[in-house]
């Protein structure tokens, strides 16, 4: 999954255009992108958009909103469509605790359901400096496949300004996200939205400087900013045949019994070089048969 655009669940005709994005994944949202008043409405309008949705991509996600209201959203939600969806975006987690009030709703909905255990997927949200110095505990907790890090709530607790490009100001909190992650063993975190639309070689840039920290996919709030996304985060032709060679050859020399393994050029290759071949071969499969 390399792209994400967040869509206002209140309005059904932008749900319906989203699916034309190329986004992988839509972020149906309830929380920041929809008045207080129209929270229950936009509710119901996000559970028929769902329901009437039958292609396989892109990915369905629910941006629930927080506390109490986000935990009826989950009930509502869940218990309509669960389903249909990959699962939730769980906002502003501020510690493990959010993330396990969460699951303790879900399980009864899933079994209520005749859904699998544990179907629902969370994608855990973090924005605060609680959040960040509680990843790794976060990114432990049931349900969580994926981290996301929100940089405009995160910043403006911090009191930073950040430097336009690369964001120096929050690669520490990005890098703790990564290293959450891997520590986890779940996917590589989600960066940022760039609410700045309109520029979008200053969009290629920032995301190019969060594939090399270790981020595998980008968040949009525009379907503009879709195209660049998904480019900076597709392996190159070159890259696919150079990694699928790698684990070639490294499995060849695992099967062989050696323990030195070189790749054409005369370098080693050992068990880490292969594990991010491997990585970049199974993302251009998934690519090749549509994301799934």
């Amino acid at each position: 999954m390399r792209s994400y655009l967040y869509v206002p669940g209140d309005q059904p005709d932008k749900m319906a255009k989203a699916l034309r994005s190329g986004a992988d994944g839509l972020i149906l949202d309830l929380e920041d992108a929809v008045a207080p008043t129209a929270k229950i409405r936009a509710r119901t309008m996000i559970i028929d958009f769902v329901a009437s949705t039958t292609a396989p991509n892109p990915e369905l996600w629910v941006r629930i909103n927080q506390g109490a209201l986000g935990l009826d959203d989950v009930t509502a939600i869940v218990g309509a469509v669960g389903g249909s969806l990959a699962g939730l975006y769980v906002p502003k987690v501020t510690d493990s605790a959010m993330v396990r009030a969460v699951d303790e709703v879900l399980r009864p909905l899933e079994l209520f359901a005749q859904l699998e255990p544990g179907l629902i997927r969370v994608s855990a949200l973090l924005e605060t400096a609680g959040g960040i110095l509680d990843a790794r505990r976060i990114a432990r907790s049931p349900r969580v496949m994926r981290l996301a890090i929100g940089e405009a709530d995160l910043a403006a607790e911090l009191g930073v300004e950040l430097t336009p490009g690369d964001e120096r100001e929050l690669l520490l909190a990005r890098s703790m996200l990564v290293l959450a992650s891997a520590e986890a063993g779940i996917e590589a975190p989600v960066g940022p939205v760039s609410t700045d639309f309109r520029d979008l070689d200053a969009l290629r840039l920032s995301t190019v400087a969060l594939r090399r920290m270790g981020f595998r996919g980008r968040a949009a709030i525009h379907p503009a900013q879709i195209p660049v996304i998904n480019d900076v985060f597709t392996p190159t032709d070159d890259d696919v045949t150079r990694s699928r060679r790698i684990v070639e050859l490294y499995d060849t020399s695992i099967a062989e019994g050696s323990g030195v393994c070189l790749n054409d050029d005369g370098k080693m290759i050992d068990e880490a070089v292969a594990r991010s071949a491997r990585r970049i071969v199974e993302l251009a499969r998934r690519l090749n048969n549509g994301g799934q």
